[in-house]
């Protein structure tokens, strides 16, 4: 029997010896790796923390103690030593247990975490209030290099400095997020992976002077004076001139040194940053030379590496070839990216154009108001970033582009629902947050076609802010463009029927059509219309397809209220007072994790789904 199918929480792994622990980690590797092979999901970090997870789990009990991720994506083997190994053959499926923390699902998992640069914040919070309410707990925050270049994170970090909470700060540094990390922050770290040397004979000093006769007294004693060598031999680190006590760099493979230094930590009582470097990809070769591929991958052969089905051509790369060609005619023309020019598409902009391919890390805020820094000087700035990334930015939405009517283009990526990554990644919440800023135009194209009219529209034609949204993936069924913009708005009719008018945007047009098929087989003739803007509504465009009799159904794959339904079924009543208009969006719940069909069936939005509401809404009006 393996020593992994035997761990079930902390006790099991504290009783174990170094040697069982180093074994541990290897069927660790071995266990994600076949597992992830027939699920898919996030493997290179994870592969890249086996042992540092293990010396988390050895040095802290879970359940008690509050071990909180930034982003989360790296917690698979937090969940394997926490009970759930039964359920990884689940992991990211309908149902089954989720790719991030989730304290639904354990005790052991102290928060849910899905965006980054946040854990310091939250485990600040929960150190305060350990203290406010006299208990005696550890509190951990494990943050990446890459989560490290968000504001949020620096704010945590101010405060907690001089917070004198018992607070211990994991930077797990291996030079990546989901491409290779940029800024200051990332050189900083560089530098001081040099600093290895100095510390392990810190390390070995404090053992020793622990041993002797008086050794506290002396290390008081001699403590001002190292330090004074130190800083004559070596700068300080950001850590330290917040106020930090700082360890690092420490090799996050070497297990047995972790788990000491975890223990000194610990016992220190104060705010401690532990800076450690690992290998994203460690222990497998297809992810240790392909970090990127294997940051999050679906299903491959686990000897090879191969993805089990190749990818298909994207929205995401129709934008990224789309802005390339654009840009060759406009030298305005730059791109900016939050750290992810891969998930986007623009490698192949940063290829051509690398001095106008601006990455400025995990920074959504800062990516907006410096697009409008841009636009403000004429330049023609395109954010591509996810939907559920941007509504980080709001306030600077409404205050550095939009007050100032400036023209730049939002490629809103992964809008609507994402599918695996679950509830911190559905894109359901933009079209109701932008519908808030003024002078903002919405676009939602269908297709990749439409996508790439659509973007040179934007760019060529408009003066102001514009917000095109789309979906993961690539084309659901229709491939061809309804665009030809016109000011009052846009409207494609792509069925004609007596019983029902149905309207949707984007590509959930692809739902809406297979109930239309469906209910045209029972006798039921529905027009379908898709919406091409959502920030001026094209309801005049509307109405001559509504006699005020048959009833109209509106779908959206938004949250409640975050879409524009409530709004146009005002519009259509004003218009034809007592028309019966039905609205139906994914609900007032966050959506769970799943493929995109099962959440579909979980919102009632299939397109069988779509035909019994409106079969049952015609029944109903007649």
């Amino acid at each position: 029997m393996s020593i992994l199918e035997n761990i079930h929480g902390h006790q099991d792994i504290a009783c174990l010896n170094d040697g069982q622990r180093t074994l541990l980690c290897g069927e660790i590797r071995e266990f994600l790796i076949e597992n992830l092979s027939r699920t898919g999901g996030h493997i290179a970090s994870n592969l890249g923390v086996v042992e540092l997870t293990v010396a988390v789990e050895t040095v802290f009990d879970t359940a008690k103690d509050r071990l909180v991720f930034d982003v989360g994506h790296q917690s698979y083997v937090h969940k394997l030593l926490t009970g759930r190994q039964a359920d990884f053959s689940t992991l990211r499926q309908y149902g089954g247990i989720a790719g991030f923390p989730k304290p639904g699902e354990s005790d052991s998992d102290a928060f849910i975490a899905g965006h980054a640069s946040s854990s310091v914040s939250i485990a600040l919070g929960m150190a305060r209030a350990r203290t406010l309410q006299k208990e005696d707990y550890s509190v951990v925050a494990l943050i990446g290099d890459g989560a490290a270049t968000g504001g949020l994170a620096f704010e945590g970090l101010n405060d907690a400095a001089v917070s004198k909470e018992s607070l211990i700060v994991i930077l797990n540094d291996n030079k990546m997020s989901i491409d290779n990390n940029v800024g200051g922050l990332a050189k900083h770290l560089s530098a001081l992976r040099t600093r290895e040397q100095y510390l392990g004979f810190k390390e070995k000093y404090r053992t020793f002077i622990r041993h002797i006769p008086g050794g506290k007294a002396v290390y008081r004693f001699t403590h001002n004076l190292k330090e004074r060598v130190r800083h004559m031999l070596l700068s300080t680190t950001v850590f330290e001139n917040m106020g930090f006590t700082y360890f690092g760099p420490v090799d996050g493979h070497d297990l047995p040194r972790l788990i000491s230094l975890l223990r000194y930590a610990k016992e220190m009582r104060s705010p401690v940053v532990i800076h450690v470097v690992t290998q994203k990809g460690r222990g497998y070769k297809p992810a240790e030379e392909h970090p990127k591929l294997f940051h999050g991958i679906g299903k491959f052969d686990a000897k090879t590496g191969e993805p089990a089905q190749k990818a298909t051509p994207s929205f995401s790369d129709a934008f990224g070839e789309a802005l390339v060609k654009l840009a060759d005619d406009d030298d305005r023309i730059c791109a900016i990216t939050a750290a992810m020019p891969g998930g986007t598409g623009l490698l192949p902009f940063k290829e051509k154009y690398p001095t106008r391919l601006f990455d400025v890390g995990i920074a959504e805020g800062h990516a907006v108001s410096m697009a409008g820094g841009l636009a403000k000087q004429g330049m023609i700035p395109v954010f591509a970033v996810y939907s559920t990334f941007l509504q980080r930015s709001y306030d600077m939405l409404l205050q550095d582009i939009c007050m100032q009517k400036l023209h730049a283009v939002f490629a809103v990526d992964r809008a609507g629902l994402v599918g695996e990554d679950g509830e911190t990644h559905h894109g359901v919440f933009d079209v109701g947050y932008l519908q808030h800023c003024p002078g903002m135009r919405i676009l939602c194209p269908a297709s990749r076609q439409e996508l790439r009219e659509m973007l040179s529209w934007a760019i060529k034609e408009q003066n102001g802010p514009v917000a095109i949204r789309y979906p993961r993936g690539g084309d659901r069924g229709y491939t061809d463009s309804a665009w030809e913009y016109k000011p009052d708005g846009m409207l494609k009719a792509h069925t004609t029927g007596k019983d029902a008018v149905l309207i949707t945007y984007g590509p959930f047009l692809e739902n809406v059509l297979q109930a239309q098929k469906i209910l045209e087989t029972q006798g039921v003739s529905v027009t379908v219309l898709r919406l091409l803007t959502l920030s001026r509504l094209p309801v005049e465009e509307i109405l001559p397809y509504i006699s005020g009799n048959v009833p109209v159904c509106i779908f959206e794959e938004t949250m409640a209220h975050c879409g524009v339904g409530e709004t146009l079924s005002e519009e259509i009543r004003d218009a034809f007072p007592g028309c019966p208009v039905y609205h139906k969006d994914l609900g007032d719940k966050f959506i769970p994790h799943g493929a995109l069909q099962k959440l579909y069936w979980h919102c009632g939005l299939t397109g069988e789904q779509i035909a019994d509401f409106v079969r049952e809404v015609c029944s109903l009006e007649n």
